[in-house]
């Protein structure tokens, strides 16, 4: 294997290990005696093998007096302590000593405490005089006339081994981001490891065998460990103290996270147990008032009766008068009028009459605004950019992404391919053969476009090598460093010095990028992760497009490979830069064919129930010509086209606005407006079909005018409601949102419109079909066999009759649910339900899987699941500090982390101290801090780094280079400086230039001497889960805001993924704030158009409480919070609206004929309003609308969209329950109960309920022989 020789820790092992040379003759001079003042080793006594290093000599002689000048270079190298003592060593081994000490000072002059441990472990084990005690040679191998040392032992005691150790395993090596220990002892993880990577014999490694065997006297008599001083990192020596990036023991302790403290009282969250606890009370409390309330009217019956006993009580004449009111509730009916309900009673009659009366003029003019709205088509445009879906242009998230990219560049792009195996490891020879081989290829390739290949789009920090993290870095790319029979050991080798198998591109490879499902080591891998990095570019730029180009291409490729993989017996997934856009705007993500089945089966639903109403069984049964005339396939049709023209005049209103059409709006308006319209048509259908019965002596125009003056109101209440609930969506800041809520408003509104004008013509000319006996849909042929009583009023045989589900609302159901009894349990129910919905708040996730969001049969995927189980590495994480005035001392001290005046919340300090805490923090590396390896490059010591000639930069400085920043530069002296720094190369010699690690980290304003940007860069731990997502992205807006709080400007963090997680910082407040503005203006609404602030508040209640379920039910059924289920929770509060406002006003606005027939002596007042309302809508509400809702989202069953099973149907289920449960069963009880005033409604007076006794609708009213006496 080619490894690199000028920059490897095994370099500096080998010089430190054979600098002694005193040739010896004859035997060789093992460590016979041990005592203080003799030898063990000393001097070169030549090699092994023609290539091989310079191994030392078996001596064991008594310590000699060194030269003036040896004392010298001693003293300078190892320190005063040296000078006055025999040694060891002579002048060739101090020279040799400085070179390799000088190549690890880079690495580990950050914390004084190892470096001075380190440089006395190699000191004392080269010059001590006392070396006999601790150095026993056991092996040797004879050499020309002399013999050469190739195995020892080295006794060290365990205290010196262990402080020496946790001295430097939390030094971090800034240029990498990573750790020295990584360098200088493989990775260890005690001291144990750490010596024996020491003293292992290995290629660059130590020369001869070195072992560090426990201390022992019966085993090694007469020798004594080598036990010096060793300083801790944390020692209270400032010479010697390690700044806290580099020990734990020197930071300070943080202030505990009050976020992440979570309120509980046992297992449940706070807000859990309250309402539990409050829903507990009011149980006891209703069971209180109920025991009481029937304790009371036992009693009152007792004394009644006695009264009785005690009176003789003769008939009256008065009484035989209480005959004459059928019905005691009709004492308590409403004998005001509400001018508003008044003026939209008469509003709408001259509407219904005008569009009656000219159906063609209406037809063709709202044709014609359809037409001239639609033209906005030519300004159609899809939103597919994910960013500008999500994330609110003037929003912090945005324009901290938009100052990254101008400042730093876009963030990389990366392309990451897994290739795995499912059965076991995946490392072999012939695996890693077929990994270069496609590699060369993907290198190699050419795009189809414009023949752009890897190295035109690559990222290159260093000259003119790409950048890609793979297994193939370690051998350089090149198949021939691979060793058949070695290449494990080869593997293991780089993977525990990555900095001796630097790849081309000069940065030091991490192993957890580029393997994953390991058990005990990389050899056991299941996965092996390959990564491509190339240079972003800005929007719209012919850079930016090569690398799309090169990536459509990359897809084609990979693809190609898969089939390879299979064969193999692998698994290959992978991702690009543009994969997860594309397949996030894939067509098949909106599932056009259940659009399209949703409409046929709701336009066959409306066709047959609409036509229900005229056409009866027996009548079709008695003359099967009527369901020609009869049926209303023709108003069916007219009713989706009414949707689908409402849909297209929204689209081009609001497209020539310039407002983007975005795949929620695609997906989820046309099933809205569907759902939405098709309920107005039956009411206002079912409502025409009841006029032509009482009174068929009007006109057409009249009778139309009667219809829509009695569900104009109920069409406004409803429509009014749920164009406010989605237009107050406009105010949110997130485009998905806000564009769907102007989207969804305008069609809601224009479909209501078209429905008051248009359908109400087209309804006028069908009516004028029927009267004449002509076909339905075939307007020109008369049906000459259909009944002749047709031709008066539309009322054949059958027509008045009942239906079955009115029959039973009427005789069974309403007079059930008001009983007194049920109305207790329905209340204690309903509001156990809003109990367990409010406990289950907490439970609703956040987040938006992208694996849900994304196709089923998307390659994406598999990726993503590998990303999660084989990946072992967190996405990089930016601190970005704004116009940083660095070049002043006390700036300084704000930001550095390894000078001892730094201060103690100084930005690497604290990120340091969080990283100690990641569970909290999600940070898992130490930041790298241009501005520390800035001055450590300054370093004096640092010969070959900051050099004036060939003299170190501040050699001579006074006051010199120190670790308390005294003296360092400041000002114009400091940008100079930083300016050199920032164009350096790291090279082996000076591994902490700036220009491989930091060129792109800081803007430099040489004029004003300031730094406008700059970065600090750390990472995240391994996120699997959107909650990770979120939970980091929280964390480190609290980590900037607390570096924020001591610094004179501003810090943010920045992230790739931040953009997309922003939104769920708010969402919550976002949620609670539409929701109940879209309440506050249901509420609103219904006080205006009802004329009662109480029955506005009863509505509103019971929608909030549908709303609530609803939720409750997300947490149960896995639907996160997001701003798809956002979109689909204010949809929520507009379709219950929907189904509570015609029931709310039916109680309001009771019917005169269908109250005084409410059972006798049973219901009166607010009763016998409830009761009514059930009578005259309850059975539309079921038909019109809980069924045209059940259908529309039982259609959705079927999508295999996950997104659509997920976040529509699954919502919608829960919405479609809870909304039709609360209105058909909660509502009325409450109305009975503490329901506000009701008025008269002006279409009762001499209209239907008046003649319904003498005329062809008797069935509705009920029989006079049925009582209801029970009390349920």
């Amino acid at each position: 294997m080619r490894c690199r020789r000028g920059g490897g820790w095994g370099v500096i092992t080998a010089g430190l290990l054979c600098i002694l040379a005193v040739p010896a003759l004859g035997e060789p001079d093992l460590t016979a005696k041990h005592e203080k003042g003799r030898c063990a080793i000393r001097g070169h006594c030549g090699s092994q093998g023609f290539f091989g290093p310079k191994l030392p000599c078996p001596d064991n002689g008594l310590a000699e007096e060194p030269s003036e000048e040896v004392k010298e270079k001693l003293a300078d190298i190892c320190g005063d302590k040296w000078s006055g003592s025999n040694v060891c060593c002579d002048n060739e081994q101090l020279d040799t000593l400085k070179t390799n000490l000088d190549r690890a000072t880079p690495i580990i002059n950050a914390c004084p405490a190892c470096k001075e441990n380190f440089y006395n472990m190699f000191c004392t084990f080269t010059c001590s005089p006392d070396q006999s005690l601790f150095v026993n040679v056991t092996d040797t191998a004879p050499n020309g006339n002399n013999y050469v040392v190739t195995e020892l032992n080295h006794l060290v005691s365990s205290e010196y081994a262990s402080q020496f150790y946790n001295s430097c395993k939390d030094v971090k090596f800034g240029a990498t981001n990573g750790k020295a220990m990584d360098f200088i002892g493989g990775g260890a993880k005690n001291y144990t490891q750490f010596l024996k990577f020491l003293g292992d014999k290995k290629f660059l490694g130590s020369p001869f065998q070195m072992n560090f065997p426990k201390p022992n006297k019966t085993e090694f008599p007469g020798m004594e460990p080598m036990n010096k001083t060793a300083h801790a990192c944390n020692t209270t020596d400032e010479r010697y103290r390690c700044a806290c990036l580099d020990c734990e023991g020197s930071c300070a302790a943080l202030p505990e996270v009050s976020e992440a403290k979570l309120c509980y009282v046992g297992l449940l969250p706070c807000l859990s147990f309250a309402v539990i606890v409050i829903y507990s009370v009011f149980l006891g409390m209703l069971c209180v008032a109920v025991a009481g309330h029937v304790a009371y009217q036992r009693h009152s019956k007792h004394k009644n009766e006695r009264l009785r006993l005690l009176q003789d009580l003769e008939p009256s004449d008065d009484e035989d008068e209480g005959d004459i009111v059928h019905n005691v509730g009709m004492l308590d009916r409403p004998t005001k009028h509400y001018f508003v309900n008044t003026w939209c009673d008469r509003t709408f009659s001259r509407l219904g009459y005008v569009c009656a009366r000219f159906p063609i003029i209406t037809i063709l003019t709202s044709m014609l605004v359809v037409i001239l709205m639609s033209l906005g088509w030519l300004r159609f445009q899809i939103e597919t950019d994910p960013v500008r879906l999500w994330v609110a242009p003037d929003s912090a998230a945005a324009q901290e992404k938009a100052f990254f990219d101008e400042n730093f560049g876009p963030f990389y792009r990366a392309e990451q391919v897994f290739v795995v195996n499912d059965t076991g490891p995946v490392l072999s020879y012939p695996t890693l053969r077929w990994l270069f081989d496609f590699e060369g290829r993907i290198s190699r390739q050419k795009s189809l476009k414009g023949g752009v290949t890897l190295d035109d789009v690559c990222l290159k920090p260093v000259g003119d090598a790409c950048v890609v993290e793979s297994i193939s870095g370690y051998f350089q790319g090149d198949f021939l460093n691979v060793d058949e029979k070695d290449w494990k050991n080869q593997l293991l080798h780089c993977v525990d010095t990555p900095s001796e198998c630097l790849p081309e591109f000069q940065q030091p490879l991490d192993s957890h990028l580029l393997f994953g499902g390991i058990d005990k080591d990389i050899l056991d891998a299941n996965a092996i992760i390959i990564t491509w990095v190339v240079k972003n570019y800005p929007e719209r730029t012919p850079e930016l497009e090569q690398a799309i180009d090169w990536e459509d291409t990359l897809i084609n490729s990979l693809r190609g490979l898969q089939e390879e993989a299979r064969r193999r017996g692998l698994r290959l997934s992978f991702n690009t830069e543009t994969s997860l856009e594309q397949e996030l705007n894939k067509s098949t993500n909106t599932d056009a064919k259940i659009v399209v089945v949703s409409y046929i089966i709701m336009f066959l639903y409306a066709s047959l129930a609409l036509g229900s109403t005229t056409l009866t069984v027996r009548s079709f049964l008695r003359n099967p010509a009527n369901a020609l005339v009869q049926s209303k396939f023709m108003l069916g049709i007219v009713g989706i086209l009414i949707v689908l023209m409402s849909v297209s005049a929204s689209v081009g209103l609001f497209s020539a606005a310039g407002i983007k059409v975005t795949l929620i709006i695609a997906e989820v308006i046309p099933f809205l407006v569907l759902a939405v319209g098709v309920d107005n048509i039956f009411l206002i259908v079912h409502e025409f079909e009841r006029v032509n019965i009482s009174h068929p002596e009007g006109t057409i125009p009249e009778r139309v005018a009667k219809a829509l003056g009695r569900m104009g109101p109920s069409i406004l209440l409803s429509a009014t409601t749920e164009t406010a609930a989605f237009a107050l969506g406009c105010a949110v800041g997130m485009p998905a949102v806000r564009n769907f809520a102007a989207y969804a408003a305008g069609a809601v509104l224009i479909n209501a419109i078209l429905q008051v004008t248009m359908f109400i013509s087209v309804l006028a000319l069908n009516q004028s079909r029927v009267e004449s006996n002509r076909a339905d849909c075939f307007p020109c042929i008369r049906v000459r066999k259909a009944d002749s009583i047709y031709l008066n009023g539309g009322a054949g045989h059958g027509a008045g009759e009942e239906g079955g589900l009115q029959r039973f609302i009427r005789k069974t159901y309403a007079p059930m649910i008001l009983g007194k009894k049920t109305k207790v349990g329905i209340v204690a129910l309903f509001f156990g339900i809003l109990t367990a919905s409010l406990a289950l708040f907490p439970k609703v996730e956040l987040g938006l899987d992208q694996r849900i969001a994304i196709p089923n049969d998307s390659y994406l995927i598999p990726f993503f699941n590998d990303l999660y189980d084989y990946f072992d590495a967190g996405p990089p994480v930016y601190f970005v500090a704004k116009e940083l005035n660095v070049t002043q001392r006390h700036a300084q001290k704000e930001i550095c982390g390894r000078f001892s005046t730094c201060d103690q919340d100084s930005l690497a300090n604290i990120v340091e101290a969080e990283r100690k805490r990641p569970e909290f923090s999600y940070i898992s590396a130490s930041v790298a801090n241009w501005f520390d390896d800035f001055f450590l490059w300054l370093n004096p010591e640092n010969s070959k780094c900051c050099v004036d000639g060939s003299t170190p930069c501040f050699q001579n400085r006074h006051p010199p280079w120190n670790i308390s920043l005294g003296g360092m530069p400041e000002g114009e002296e400091f940008i100079q400086y930083l300016d050199r720094w920032i164009q350096a190369p790291a090279t082996a010699d000076c591994p902490i230039g700036g220009a491989a690690a930091y060129s792109t980290a800081l803007v430099i304003d040489k004029k004003h001497l300031t730094i406008p940007a700059s970065h600090f860069r750390t990472s995240h731990t391994p996120l699997r889960s959107q909650k990770d997502f979120i939970s980091a992205y929280s964390a480190a807006r609290r980590i900037a805001d607390e570096i924020a709080k001591d610094m004179e400007t501003e810090i943010f963090p920045y992230s790739k993924f931040y953009i997309f997680f922003d939104q769920y910082s708010t969402i919550v407040k976002l949620a609670g704030a539409l929701i109940g503005s879209a309440l506050a203006a249901t509420l609103l609404i219904n006080t205006v158009l009802l004329g009662s602030l109480v029955t506005a508040i009863v509505v509103t209640l019971v929608v909030a409480m549908s709303v609530s379920a609803i939720i409750g039910s997300m947490a149960i059924m896995g639907v996160s919070l997001n701003a798809v289920s956002l979109v689909n929770l204010i949809i929520c509060v507009g379709i219950s609206v929907e189904f509570t406002a015609h029931i709310a006003r039916a109680f309001t606005f009771p019917s005169r004929g269908t109250m005084e027939r409410a059972p006798r002596h049973r219901f009166r007042g607010r009763d016998a309003r409830a009761w009514t309302a059930m009578v005259n809508v309850a059975s539309s509400v079921v038909s019109g609308i809980t069924i045209t809702k059940i259908l529309g989202v039982c259609v959705l069953a079927f999508t295999r969209s996950k997104i659509f099973e997920i976040y529509y149907f699954r919502v919608w289920v829960a919405l479609v329950v809870w909304a039709a449960a609360h209105s058909l069963v909660l509502l009325p009880v409450l109305l009975s109960l503490v329901g506000g005033r009701g008025y008269v409604d002006p279409e009762s007076d001499g209209g239907l309920e008046q003649d319904l006794r003498s005329r062809q609708y008797p069935a509705l009213l009920g029989d006079d022989d049925e009582e209801f006496e029970s009390d349920y």
